[in-house]
């Protein structure tokens, strides 16, 4: 996974309804890694936004001047925009861009439900705590090769290839700032997890499932996917259910397909 020529690391918006999601990349990720989930959900008349984080995109010597205070900012003035846009509002988040669902959920009423793919409340790297240390020897580190069930889904990935040391610092304190107000959210919630994750532990899933203070919320566990489910090979069930989660939470009607033109008869 690199940051490959074909895709564009920038943000997007698709443009459709009154109900909007706002869509959360994660940590040294791009959103291309969620334009297959978006694209669905935005094909049912949905409001699509999903920015690309201060430090990412770019250089992997940028996130190493970034904080977790400026990722928050910057969720939360995209919030504001889709909340002034939409009169329903649903946030999703990948990996760290679940921690930062939950931050927003967290601070703000006008979140209507929860979208969290892998959220990483916890991560399988143990040394994790040790990156302020490590900060001060190397700025940065070679990333391993990350399991994909479909080989194919590292296309729709643009990423950088190595970990920032001063940025995984910040995901740690994310993590700290984020648990003790897991029971602060209220919205419903959906939760995706591939038990085949080897970046972020199921435990983690379930950490946030018991620690949300909502009475609607749900775990799907997956057997077929890596850690970036929202493109590997289970993405199209993940984007199905996140779709029938919303419409049932905004009490929405499916879309009217276009009518079939029929051929002249003989």
């Amino acid at each position: 996974m690199t940051q490959h020529t074909h895709l564009d690391p920038s943000s997007f918006l698709l443009d459709g309804g009154s109900t909007g999601v706002l869509l959360i990349h994660g940590f040294t990720g791009a959103p291309p890694e969620l334009r297959l989930l978006g694209d669905h959900l935005h094909q049912q008349g949905l409001t699509v936004l999903a920015p690309l984080l201060p430090g990412h995109g770019t250089r992997v010597e940028d996130m190493n001047r970034v904080h977790w205070e400026r990722w928050t900012e910057h969720v939360e003035a995209a919030l504001t925009w889709l909340d002034q846009r939409c009169a329903t509002v649903f946030v999703g988040g990948l990996s760290m861009g679940g921690l930062l669902a939950l931050h927003l959920a967290a601070r703000s009423p006008s979140v209507a439900g929860l979208l969290l793919y892998a959220p990483a409340l916890q991560v399988s790297n143990r040394l994790l705590p040790l990156a302020g240390v490590a900060k001060l020897a190397v700025s940065s580190r070679a990333k391993k090769p990350r399991f994909l069930a479909d080989p194919q889904a590292d296309k729709y990935i643009w990423c950088y290839d190595r970990e920032p040391m001063g940025a995984a610092e910040q995901l740690w304190r994310g993590q700290r700032l984020v648990r003790p107000r897991l029971s602060e959210v209220f919205c419903p919630a959906i939760l995706f997890h591939s038990t085949l994750d080897t970046v972020v532990p199921l435990a983690s899933a379930h950490e946030v499932l018991a620690g949300l203070g909502s009475d609607d919320k749900q775990l799907v566990t997956l057997s077929g996917s890596g850690h970036c489910l929202t493109v590997d090979a289970e993405w199209e069930q993940v984007a199905d259910q996140s779709w029938s989660f919303v419409q049932r939470v905004a009490g929405l009607e499916a879309p009217v397909p276009a009518p079939v033109a029929q051929a002249a008869r003989p």
